[in-house]
């Protein structure tokens, strides 16, 4: 595993490349300048369109929080809207022809890690269900011991398009998909949402697939692939996850907890709650 503080940059701010990190005053004002950190994307930038401004690029500056980035955090409006992460991360970044919302999942959970990091420290303590006795507990996961996961493209042939083309064991039939962004992410957050609040049935698993497919068999019918995703062999629909999430670039958050209760020690990914940005202490 490498370094987490070569990785985000943090919390050894010393030791990291930093473009700003100078404090400076003089007789009648106080002036500070924001350090900026550069962020290692999992993605190395290869993932995005020519076009794209973080297209081939290995790292995004983004600078540290500040106090003022924390009012966004407490907004009562961001928060009922479900965007104050979307628009602490947006402030951060320093490129701001890069729009949050256009950036990679795993790239994006990558800058968020570094966030929490430069700005709380490396420790995050939440509460966990134990899988096996469902008590809770108290445990403190250490974010220097995210691990990168860059995409395991054998798992699949590439595409000039940026997608990988995966051949379904059971129907053989090709499926195509393709790497979700902020945007994708934050509609099926919404879409779950809305269900839940009609009290309509979810589909977490069928209604992740059709994001990420983009077509099946050269067919790019939005209702045909739809059609195809809810009917397919449940080998081929675990063999398309399974795949998929394979060759995701990404940052591996799976760590050993020990239940306090039965004693059992399972891995878990550290989860992103509510209280990810708001440290106990």
């Amino acid at each position: 595993m490498r370094n987490n503080e070569d990785r985000f940059g943090a919390p050894k701010v010393a030791d990291s490349p930093i473009s700003l990190a100078e404090t400076t005053s003089d007789s009648s004002t106080l002036n500070f300048v924001v350090p900026t950190d550069f962020v290692e994307l999992p993605s190395g930038g290869k993932f995005y369109p020519e076009e794209h401004p973080l297209h081939n690029q290995e790292h995004i500056e983004v600078r540290q929080m500040t106090a003022k980035d924390e009012d966004i955090l407490t907004s009562r409006a961001l928060l009922q809207k479900g965007i104050a992460i979307e628009r602490l991360l947006q402030n951060l970044i320093i490129n701001k022809n890069i729009d949050v919302n256009e950036i990679l999942v795993g790239d994006k959970n990558a800058i968020m890690v570094a966030a929490r990091v430069s700005a709380y420290g490396n420790t995050y303590e939440t509460k966990v269900q134990c899988f096996y006795c469902n008590s809770v507990n108290d445990h403190a996961f250490d974010l220097n011991e995210a691990k990168p996961k860059t995409a395991e493209v054998a798992a699949a042939s590439s595409t000039k398009n940026g997608t990988f083309v995966i051949e379904l064991p059971t129907s053989k039939a090709k499926a195509e998909v393709r790497f979700l962004n902020g945007k994708d992410e934050a509609n099926l957050l919404a879409s779950a949402e809305k269900k839940k609040q009609y009290n309509l049935l979810e589909n977490p698993v069928t209604d992740q697939m059709k994001a990420f497919v983009v077509s099946v068999n050269g067919t790019s019918n939005p209702g045909e692939t739809s059609s195809f995703i809810d009917n397919m062999p449940a080998k081929d629909s675990h063999y398309l996850r399974t795949t998929y999430m394979s060759l995701v670039p990404n940052i591996d958050l799976t760590q050993k907890v020990k239940c306090k209760n039965c004693f059992t020690e399972t891995e878990m990914e550290v989860p992103f709650t509510t209280d990810f940005f708001w440290p106990k202490r």
